[in-house]
Order: structure tokens, then sequence, then C-alpha cells
């Protein structure tokens, strides 16, 4: 029974060592120790504030970044609407230039083929007035090979030129 029930003495000085023991850790530990536990508070409240207003901040630049985002898409559009519409501007000027040198060209063709077909015309009845003329000839000399032909073709002629 020593082991459940101490005697008064062990129990006497038990409690007076007890009382020394959390005098001297009251007195020179427990301060310092509460000290460090509420500096200890601090930084992590302190922690967690700047992990707070970090969060913020991230939450912030996110928004930032996806308004820029937003803007450099918009932006990228603007520009390759523009260069839709200048290309497109660019084709139909190109066609429009085409399509006049096409039709300067056809016109130039057109009269060189007119004025190569008046002069094929004008050499042709050069060549059919020559011919003409020389068949005539040739005609005139056999019939006025004899005198009263030539005679009779003649007063014809004149008679002709006379009622005209």
């Amino acid at each position: 029974m020593e082991i459940i029930m101490p005697e008064a003495g062990l129990f006497f000085w038990t409690i007076v060592a007890f009382l020394i023991v959390w005098y001297v850790l009251r007195r020179f530990a427990w301060k310092p120790i509460l000290k460090i536990l509420r500096e200890r508070d601090q930084s992590i409240d302190e922690a967690l504030h700047s992990a707070d207003k970090a969060r913020e901040e991230m939450k912030e630049m996110e928004a930032r970044n996806n308004e820029l985002v937003k803007e450099a898409k918009l932006e990228r559009e603007n520009l390759l609407r523009e260069a839709r519409d200048t290309q497109d501007k660019i084709i139909s000027e190109a066609r429009e230039s085409a399509k006049k040198e096409a039709s300067q060209m056809i016109e130039k063709a057109r009269k060189e083929i007119s004025a190569e077909r008046e002069s094929a015309f004008a050499e042709m009845k050069n060549e059919i007035v020559n011919y003409s003329v020389e068949i005539a000839e040739k005609v005139l000399r056999k019939e006025f090979d004899n005198k009263n032909t030539q005679k009779e073709v003649a007063e014809r002629y004149i008679n002709d030129i006379k009622t005209n």
C-alpha cells in the first residue's frame, strides 16, 4: 500500500518541490514562453494576413490578365479584320485594274483588226482594179483589132458621156 498511499513527509516535500518548481517556472520560464507563443501567434496571424493579401492581389492580377487577354484578342481580331478588308480592297482594285487593262487591250486589238481589215480591203480593191484593168485591156485589144469595131465602141462611149 505504500505505492498507493505515500507517507506524509514524502507528500509534504513533493508539494514543496512542486511549488518551488512552479514558482521558478512561473517567474522565469512562463513569461518568456508566453511571450514566444504570443510572438508566434502574431507571426502566424501576419503570415495568414499576408497570404490573404497575396491571394487578393493574385485575384486582381488574374482579373487584370484576363482583361488584357480580352483586349489583346479584340485587338488581334480588329487587326485581322483590317487585314482582310485591306486584302479584299487590294484584290478588288487589282481586278478593276485588270479589267480596265483587258478592255483597253481588247479595244486596241479591235482597232488594229479594223485597220488591218480596211487595209486588206483597200489592197484587195487595188488588186481587183488592177486585174480588171488588165482584163479590160486584153479584151479591148482583142475587140479593137478590127477598125470598124473601134469606131463603133468610141461612138457609143461618146454618146453615153453626152447623155449623162
